[in-house]
């Protein structure tokens, strides 16, 4: 069950990913191989919300900062500088992450797999990727839109009752 179920979430993921930057930013995300994404030596920020029921997990949303930038002017309607205040785009990255998990929980709940989200989390950085522990499955996907690159990383772990 674990296995048919991490699959479900990857292929859910990927339409929340797509769903979402269309609706609300016109961004047509286009699905990538993860050895393509790269974000070199540029700063990057990592959003991330979790959740929790018979299936746990976290997803991560990683990008460059310029993206960051160009996804906080669209979902804010700012330009220029003012879509580059690091309040406003660790906001607007906190708010993609719910969004996309938003959508993903729904999905979930739809299909008997109810479970709730975390608040959002911001993490800024180079180099960033996270460790998952033994029981965790972890599946990476990537995307990329006018050349700017989107990796997201699902950690899932069913839950005892969720194994049976």
């Amino acid at each position: 069950m674990v296995c048919m179920m991490t699959a479900k979430v990857e292929g859910l993921v990927n339409t929340a990913v797509t769903t979402v930057f269309e609706t609300m930013l016109n961004m047509s995300m286009k699905d990538v191989a993860v050895e393509s994404c790269s974000f070199g030596t540029q700063p990057q920020i990592a959003s991330a919300v979790g959740f929790t029921g018979l299936m746990s997990g976290v997803i991560y949303l990683y990008t460059t900062i310029k993206f960051a930038n160009r996804i906080t002017g669209g979902l804010l309607g700012l330009s220029g500088i003012e879509a580059q205040r690091e309040d406003y785009v660790n906001d607007a990255m906190g708010e993609m992450a719910n969004m996309v998990v938003g959508h993903v929980k729904s999905r979930l709940t739809d299909h008997g797999v109810p479970c709730v989200m975390t608040i959002p989390s911001i993490v800024r950085g180079s180099g960033l990727g996270i460790e998952a522990v033994s029981r965790t499955q972890v599946k990476r996907m990537s995307f990329e839109c006018g050349g700017d690159f989107l990796l997201v990383e699902v950690l899932i772990e069913m839950s005892d009752s969720g194994r049976r």
